[in-house]
């Protein structure tokens, strides 16, 4: 049994998570819990026995000084809560770790054993994967989730994934077979741009993350990182003809497989998101449309849930 304290009783909990490794491409989705804490002002309650689950010769440990004093930094996953404002206040759990070496089914036990103690009624678990998706169109986010029922309500594709999986793909899993709902949203990153940081997918997964819990999370600095992001890979790009030639190809691709949900009704639904997001009333009745490379993001299917 967990025993927490120092923890008050919660409102409306979600729990989000994010881990470093093999579901992180770009460390999209570890920086989108990082900027959660940051924006929020998450305090730390727990952290994982560092010593049960990572392989210090894969993930090791770092030394730092602390007022002339060394001390050692371990490998861990560490759960903090922020509370969300506004007319109807919630409590998010965030956890954000690395993805563990060793001994997964138990890991996950414990993270299902802090949701339990804490009341948690949903687990969003945050991925981010390598795909053949041009960094000029907006980052595809899908939302899927192993629960029929889940999917319905909240207009998610249900998972179909076979393959190989991480520490989302089973968290997602063992969550299920606890009988807690559980969501993983997916970003899809550049294959050919993977190297960290890409704040658009981070941005794109924060966005969808405002929509799925219907809550209004600050950017910061994000849209203008975002900006930066896509100028500075346009640049690297048009350096290379091979890319620019490429990366046109995944544009033609993208566009045409797009192209039945390119009406006006869908963009117009699209921009009345966003200005849900942003507080903002649609100006003068009909929305416009958000200009090219604006805040609109898909839904593709994930690799897993």
């Amino acid at each position: 049994m967990i025993e927490l304290e120092g923890v008050p009783e919660l409102i409306d909990p979600v729990m989000v998570a994010a881990f470093e490794g093999w579901n992180d491409a770009g460390d999209a989705a570890s920086t989108a819990v990082a900027h959660l804490e940051r924006e929020w002002k998450g305090e730390v309650f727990a952290a994982l026995d560092a010593e049960d689950y990572y392989d210090f010769q894969v993930n090791r440990p770092t030394v730092f000084m602390d007022g002339g004093v060394r001390k050692i930094t371990w490998p861990t996953t560490r759960l903090s809560v922020v509370r969300v404002g506004g007319d109807k206040p919630r409590d998010l759990v965030l956890v954000r770790g690395i993805e563990p070496s060793m001994r997964w089914r138990s890991f996950c036990n414990e993270l299902l054993g802090f949701a339990h103690e804490l009341g948690v009624e949903l687990v969003v678990i945050l991925g981010a994967l390598l795909g053949d998706t041009p960094h000029t169109r907006p980052v595809p986010v899908s939302g899927v989730t192993s629960d029929p029922d889940l999917a319905r309500r909240m207009d998610l594709e249900e998972t179909k994934y076979e393959g190989p999986t991480g520490i989302v793909g089973v968290l997602q899993e063992a969550c299920t077979h606890a009988g807690v709902p559980a969501v993983s949203l997916w970003a899809a990153v550049p294959h050919y741009v993977s190297q960290p940081p890409n704040p658009k997918a981070t941005l794109a997964l924060l966005n969808r993350l405002e929509d799925l819990l219907d809550l209004r999370i600050p950017q910061g600095e994000l849209p203008e990182d975002a900006r930066a992001w896509q100028v500075g890979v346009d640049q690297l790009a048009a350096e290379d003809s091979e890319v620019a030639e490429y990366v046109q190809t995944l544009e033609e691709a993208r566009d045409t497989a797009e192209l039945p949900e390119a009406s006006g009704e869908a963009i117009a639904r699209e921009f009345e998101r966003y200005l849900r997001r942003r507080d903002v009333g649609p100006p003068g009745g009909k929305p416009k449309p958000p200009a090219a490379g604006g805040p609109a993001d898909d839904d593709e299917d994930g690799p897993e849930g």
